[in-house]
């Protein structure tokens, strides 16, 4: 069987600064640079993302690919018109030109699902709908689709099958290519589509309470696998992006197989109540600290925050400084010195300004940016003062984490600096703080510390939870909102709820 394949992953915070144009789809930080054809699968096979899980399986199972294009970029505010046409072009002509060189039997595409670009709600529903244009009804398309995806009508109209990561983190990517490619299986045997059904939930659940490694998400992703078992169904649960000014954005739940009707039921009902159980619970950035100071007495191991609301993997900038001043202002790096660390910290100036330094120097800089939120309000003012350089780094980052294992990330020039007694991981790429060894290239031992604050939502407790004594989440000023209800919505539904 021959499958076409390629992929297009943004996860797109409509309210976020800054934009993604075509050189982020190519800057290969926190994503894969883009790539096309046969360097698909020469790069990604064996490797935790979606499209190296299909590949592993389709290899095992016989199947001839042909690999098109694939491209990805930190999340962030619309995807350009630009690049969304010039990834389009890409698939769609190297499916043209597949389809008259002996045609394909099927095609898998490694999607987000919470895109949204410069002139398009929902690209993904329109790559898949261009795409069926060109292979007619017949061709099976089955996709993988981000737990965060918002899932559109069009989208699930369209495509044959589409399945979600399971997990949050998402330490099992490359198992939903797999997935996918099991689909992809079902609907062969099946002879035609399976039957299809879906429910929308009517409230957006922030991005904090989504994590399956607590509850209530564990238990509803469990009882996931159990329906699937019992039902012969493959259900999936997006539990939507909270940042896309979208009409259809939020979680949905749907499911294929003769009998998925009554399993999506039966964990739509689990989600919708009580849905006080999905409440968020987070602290003032001084708060955070001060709590974390007092826990990191008695503890043998570090106490992490998160700044959530300067998550790079949620569409913000990763630069703002509310959990830093927080730090200085509460003395944390002087009760514990060289024992406090905060990462990651996008300033390319301020790296640069180290490099030229050296490792020893004290340099006198403003650290981070103070950058628009919502409601004509911004972030803080950047932290200005004396730091030491500690450490020097190119940035060339090997992931050894559940999530990055065996991936590289190019975090451009960076620098370890310390301001009384609080260390700072300062990159000129962006990427949330999901692996301890975005610590350790910098010098910072993440074990040793006392106090960790980590620019990342959830992400990050995938490398994190095993070595902290506790987890805390802050709430400091930034573009990626904690809480849905502060964002100023315009295309959502009335009839959607912006808190359970």
């Amino acid at each position: 069987m021959k499958v076409f394949i390629a992929g297009f992953q943004h996860e797109t915070n409509t309210f976020a600064p800054s934009k993604a144009d075509w050189a982020a789809f190519n800057a290969g930080s926190s994503f894969p640079p883009y790539r096309r054809g046969a360097a698909i699968v020469e790069a990604y096979a064996g490797r935790n993302i979606p499209v190296g899980g299909f590949i592993d399986a389709a290899r095992e199972k016989g199947w001839s690919l042909v690999p098109s294009a694939w491209a990805g970029a930190t999340p962030s505010a619309h995807v350009t018109e630009d690049a969304f046409e010039r990834i389009s072009a890409a698939i769609t002509e190297d499916l043209a030109t597949a389809l008259a060189d002996g045609g394909i039997d099927a095609v898998y595409l490694d999607l987000h699902g919470a895109a949204v670009t410069e002139h398009l709600e929902d690209p993904e529903g329109e790559l898949i709908a261009r795409i069926r244009m060109l292979v007619g009804p017949d061709v099976p398309i089955v996709a993988s689709l981000d737990l965060h995806g918002n899932i559109t009508g069009r989208m699930l109209a369209e495509a044959d099958a589409l399945a979600t990561y399971r997990t949050y983190p998402h330490v099992d990517m490359a198992d939903t290519g797999r997935l996918a490619a099991r689909l992809l299986e079902r609907r062969i045997a099946h002879g035609s589509r399976e039957p299809l059904h879906a429910r929308r939930l009517g409230f957006l659940l922030p991005l904090n309470v989504q994590s399956t490694m607590i509850e209530p998400a564990a238990s509803v992703y469990r009882l996931l696998g159990e329906l699937d078992a019992k039902h012969d169904a493959v259900l999936s649960f997006a539990t939507g992006f909270p940042a896309a000014d979208i009409a259809e954005c939020g979680p949905v739940v749907w499911g294929y197989g003769d009998d998925a009707g009554a399993a999506v039921t039966t964990l739509y009902e689990r989600i919708d109540q009580p849905r006080s159980q999905w409440r968020l619970d987070v602290l003032e950035p001084r708060e955070a600290v001060a709590r974390a100071m007092a826990l990191a007495a008695d503890a043998s191991k570090p106490v992490v925050i998160a700044d959530t609301q300067d998550n790079p993997g949620a569409g913000a900038d990763s630069n703002t400084t509310g959990m830093l001043h927080a730090l200085l202002t509460e003395g944390a790096g002087k009760r514990y010195p060289g024992q406090v660390a905060l990462g990651l910290m996008f300033d390319p100036a301020a790296a640069a300004a180290a490099h030229e330094a050296g490792v020893g120097a004290q340099i006198r800089i403003a650290l981070g940016t103070s950058v628009p939120t919502w409601g004509g309000r911004f972030s803080d003012a950047p932290v200005q003062g004396l730091f030491t350089v500690r450490a020097l780094s190119d940035g060339q980052v090997h992931g050894k984490g559940p999530m990055s294992r065996g991936g590289v990330v190019s975090l451009g020039p960076s620098a370890c600096l310390e301001i009384d007694g609080v260390r700072i991981a300062v990159a000129s790429g962006k990427s949330q703080m999901l692996d301890r060894e975005f610590f350790r290239y910098l010098g910072i031992e993440p074990e040793a510390m006392k106090v960790l604050v980590n620019k990342s939502s959830v992400h990050f407790r995938a490398d994190f939870a095993p070595i902290a004594s506790h987890i805390l989440v802050a709430k400091a000023p930034g573009p990626m909102a904690a809480d849905p209800a502060d964002l100023p919505w315009t295309r959502l539904p009335a009839t959607m709820a912006l808190q359970p």
